[in-house]
């Protein structure tokens, strides 16, 4: 039996026994027949899939199905049904014998037992197994005490307990020296005996917290006539903040870009916060490189102080980056935010961490980081730092989380951002918030009514068990709590109890068909007008697809600067900034190099930047950093006193200066990016609404002519076999079935009032489900999509490509986000089968792999090194393996060089890592290793690199 999962066997048989008497049960039924013992067994229900799933595709909901009772040996261990039962019998030989026979441990599990199933056969209480608040907060008092138990070294320790110790069993090793720590027995009983003690302080963990307390900022109305809609939304918050209390709240804010979403968000959750106590909010992103930016602009909107904003951000190596830029740009008087990369697990805190005073904290949480992470009044963070409270995969990882969302509302931003397969886990964070009694509201433009409707399910159901255990009178009704729900935008505010999904469903339609009229009216004089450019048929050969496809965007380029450009007061000259978006970066890469081949046309200078996140860590955050300054357009006049671009303006003598970003979808979200016009290429619907808000976003009056052209099709239709999907990798289609378009031609699958103003009205109101044609339409595909992925389907047809004849003939719906509070808790919640087969940031594709430049010898060159994750750190050879001469073609500089059009942006990555290690006074060497990191899909013939460009699969 493998090392790894003889582990999860150890612990499952220790668990194998009744807990009263001592006996052991038959260690292949005791753990599916004893209810005590299935409670137990949950704990470690974490690693591994039923065996009857074939893990391919998606599996039906019925896979779920009675999981506890499916529970056997040959769950665990699949080898186990073809094994000689006498190799297992090692497997079941405890020779020092197990706690389950010591007398200390009987004494307490047997009193513990007799209690618990004395209120459940009177009637008391419920089966715990079917509770998923009373399970889950069980875990969470066991893991905080565990925690908190091994941490104690040292034999007179005061907070260790005594116990005679009735074997030579041991739990833990001391840190500072290795030597044996706490016998077993004592462990768990003092375990034990904290876990109570934690779970009589956990319902007024929140009390002991500190609360952001009355801000003028927050409460003040406004005098911008813009912004007034924000004080009607404060108003509705208040009239149902006493309700919401009793029975949580459910807000949807739907408000345009620039309207002011992030003050009004902050303002309706302090109208919902009890105005004595104030309020305590957890502000999480969708997108990872933007939490310290969006932080620190939050902790200046807000007028907070450093004891009032907590910002979990990224890696030292990017924290150290914005720093290190910020003080540069400060010292410059140009100060900036900058975004920021890989997320590794700090908090940035600067408030009093110490929690001598709070009851459950000082016992049961020793890390400052989670502390500062607690205490802090407000959050700002990734979607990433709080999705792992509804995983059990990692226990300590649900610790933080948890009783994050236990003490503090959610606000969750642009949530309609994350790709399809995220979803699911969106709504398990959700579900979860309902559930330990936070308020949430759903912040973005573009939420289409299938993702609105299925988070609403899954909040309602969680909150319906929250009130069954906290409700005024806990235990006593399972009926479904009317959730105060309101729904706001610059238009209109309106507020609804909703008790059932349908009310919800009808009310949130109503108020989306008055925001489309609205936006309707605004088409009279658009800011963004799009067409749609047909495309020619291409080679399938990669190199003259690239060139043909590069001569189309040229022709788009220079046709969109003719019609959108501004004029250089100091030089006369017409200058443009524009936007080309393609949806992967290998063929990206490949038309760069076709446009640089191609020149341009005599009197047009392009400047062209090519952006992805393909990049090294460095060179990608000098690329956002100077994206972020150059396209800030809210004065026009601005863009022109840019050192940069003066410069580049005022040494080349064509009239025509266009400034071009080839950028991968990195572009579309996020970015406060003001572009003069943009062309695409298209992957769906609501890249394309996305992608329109970073063209005029900061400038206001209508445009006559085309500003955001769409090629009818794209390159994928071109490269993939005959009627294989084309908008998916990203997209929504699928190659087969009920998700597989008929046609990949926009004029097709688009009516034209869909493409002529591209706006969020497709988005956010969808025909009735009888109505959708997700094979004819490319905006009832990503309805249709939605529906599937959030809402509770209909059973589905067999399968006949399954090799399991089990699930051929299964008529049972797919798995989708709703099986998580739609099926039973004992199958759904109580196993880690969910969130493994629905995981969050699932990767596609390729497996990635991390790469990083690194200074040679003589401290002249850069080499290519593959870091290689599963050496163990105390390894004595490198982790950093050399793959330069094996796996690395260099790109020559000839070949980012041509007529007309040279590359634009900080791209010389060895200038710019040396400047970086003498800002920071660090060896050049450690810079590297924190900051020329990128992470690239593993390919067997390496890899080709330019600095301008950034990484490609070696063709």
């Amino acid at each position: 039996i493998p090392r790894e999962r003889g582990r999860w066997i150890t612990k499952k048989r220790e668990r194998q026994h009744d807990g009263v008497d001592g006996a052991p049960a038959s260690p292949f039924t005791a753990l599916h027949r004893a209810p005590l013992a299935k409670a137990l067994g949950w704990l470690v229900l974490t690693h591994h899939r039923l065996p009857e799933w074939p893990g391919r595709g998606e599996p039906p909901a019925s896979v779920l199905r009675g999981v506890l009772d499916q529970l056997g040996p040959n769950w665990n261990e699949r080898a186990y049904s073809d094994a000689d039962l006498a190799a297992l019998a090692p497997y079941w030989t405890f020779p020092q014998g197990i706690s389950a026979t010591t007398e200390a441990w009987r004494q307490r599990a047997a009193r513990i037992a007799r209690r618990l199933l004395g209120l459940v056969q009177s009637g008391t209480i419920e089966p715990p197994t079917g509770n998923p608040y009373v399970m889950h907060l069980s875990r969470l008092c066991l893991m905080l005490a565990d925690h908190h138990y091994s941490s104690l070294e040292g034999d007179e320790h005061p907070q260790r307990v005594t116990v005679k110790p009735g074997n030579t069993l041991y739990a833990n090793t001391r840190r500072s020296d290795g030597r044996l720590s706490q016998p077993l027995d004592e462990h768990l009983v003092g375990v034990a005996q904290l876990s109570s003690e934690i779970a009589r302080f956990l319902p007024r963990f929140d009390e002991h917290l500190p609360r952001l307390g009355r801000r003028r900022r927050l409460r003040q109305r406004t005098q911008d006539e813009r912004f007034r809609w924000q004080d009607k939304a404060t108003e509705v918050a208040n009239g149902m903040r006493e309700r919401a209390e009793h029975h949580g709240a459910f807000v949807v804010n739907m408000a345009s870009t620039g309207c002011g979403k992030t003050l009004a968000n902050a303002r309706v959750m302090d109208a919902l916060a009890d105005p004595e106590r104030g309020m305590r909010c957890a502000f999480a992103l969708g997108l990872r490189t933007l939490t310290l930016q969006t932080g620190r602009a939050f902790r200046d909107l807000l007028d907070l102080g450093d004891d009032d904003l907590a910002i979990r951000v990224g890696g030292s190596a990017s924290r150290a980056l914005f720093e290190h830029f910020e003080a540069k740009a400060e010292a410059t008087g140009s100060a900036s935010s900058q975004a920021l990369l890989d997320e590794d697990g700090e908090v940035r805190f600067e408030g009093d961490s110490r929690v001598e005073d709070h009851p459950l904290l000082r016992r049961a949480v020793a890390d400052p980081r989670v502390r500062s992470l607690l205490l802090a009044p407000l959050l700002v963070c990734t979607i990433d730092h709080l999705t792992p409270a509804t995983e059990s995969q990692r226990g300590g990882r649900q610790i933080a989380p948890m009783l994050r969302l236990m003490s503090s509302d959610l606000v969750l931003d642009e949530p309609d951002d994350f790709d399809q397969s995220d979803l699911p886990a969106l709504a398990r964070l959700v579900h979860w918030a309902g559930l330990l009694g936070a308020r949430v509201l759903l912040s973005s433009a573009t939420l289409p009514p299938a993702l609105v409707q299925g988070l609403f399910e899954a909040y309602r159901n969680g909150r319906q068990h929250f009130q069954r255990n906290r409700g005024t009178g806990p235990g006593g009704t399972n009926a479904p709590p009317a959730i105060c729900c309101a729904w706001i935008d610059e238009f209109h505010q309106q507020q609804a109890d909703c008790r059932d999904a349908s009310v919800f469903e009808q009310t949130h339609r109503q108020f989306a068909e008055c925001r489309h009229a609205e936006l309707a009216k605004l088409t009279s004089e658009p800011r963004r007008c799009g067409a749609l450019l047909p495309l020619p048929s291409l080679p399938r050969d990669p190199a003259k697809m690239a060139e043909a496809f590069a001569n189309q965007v040229m022709s788009a380029v220079l046709a969109l600067h003719a019609q959108h450009h501004s004029i250089d007061p100091a030089s006369g000259k017409r200058v443009s900034f524009g936007l080309v978006r393609m949806a992967n970066v290998e063929p990206m890469i490949d038309v760069a190099l076709a446009l640089y081949e191609q020149g341009t046309p005599a009197g047009t200078r392009v400047h062209l930047c090519v952006y992805h996140a393909r990049h090294p860590l460095l060179v990608r955050s000098a690329i956002e950093r100077q994206l972020d300054s150059t396209l800030q357009r809210k004065d026009p006049e601005a863009v022109f006193r840019q050192a940069d671009i003066r410069r580049r303006l005022d040494n080349t003598p064509e009239v025509d200066q266009i400034f071009v970003v080839l950028g991968s979808p990195v572009t579309e979200v996020g970015r406060d990016h003001d572009y003069d016009w943009a062309a695409v290429e298209p992957s769906s619907m609501r890249s394309l609404i996305q992608l329109a808000g970073r063209v005029r976003r900061h400038r206001a009056g209508g445009v006559v002519q085309p500003n955001i052209v769409v090629f009818t099709t794209n390159l994928r239709h071109f490269r993939s076999p005959d009627g294989a999907a084309a908008f998916k990798w990203p997209g929504f289609e699928r190659d087969s079935g009920e998700f597989h378009l008929v046609s990949h031609d926009l004029q097709k699958l688009l009516r034209p009032d869909e493409w002529q103003v591209i706006d969020a009205r497709p988005r956010i109101v969808a025909p009735q489900p009888e109505a959708l044609q997700p094979q004819l339409r490319l905006v009832d595909l990503e309805h249709a999509r939605m529906r599937a992925t959030m809402l509770v389907q209909k059973a589905g047809q067999p399968d006949p490509g399954r090799r399991s004849r089990r699930f051929a003939a299964a008529t049972e719906p797919p798995l989708s986000a709703a099986t998580w509070w739609n099926a039973n808790p004992e199958d759904a919640l109580l196993t880690a089968l969910l969130p493994q087969m629905q995981p969050f940031r699932r990767e596609t594709g390729a497996p990635q792999v991390d790469l990083v430049l690194l200074p040679n010898d003589d401290g002249d060159d850069f080499l290519l090194h593959r870091i290689d994750s599963k050496k163990p750190a105390r390894a004595r050879e490198s982790v950093y393996v050399l793959v330069d001469c094996a796996q690395h073609i260099r790109i020559p500089d000839a070949a980012v060089r041509g007529n007309g059009i040279e590359p634009w942006g900080v791209t010389d990555y060895a200038e710019a890592l040396t400047e970086l290690a003498t800002g920071l006074d660090r060896p050049l060497d450690e810079c590297a290793k924190r900051f020329g990191i990128v992470a690239v899909p593993d390919h067997d013939s390496g890899w080709c690199y330019h600095p301008t460009l950034g990484f490609a699969m070696r063709k």
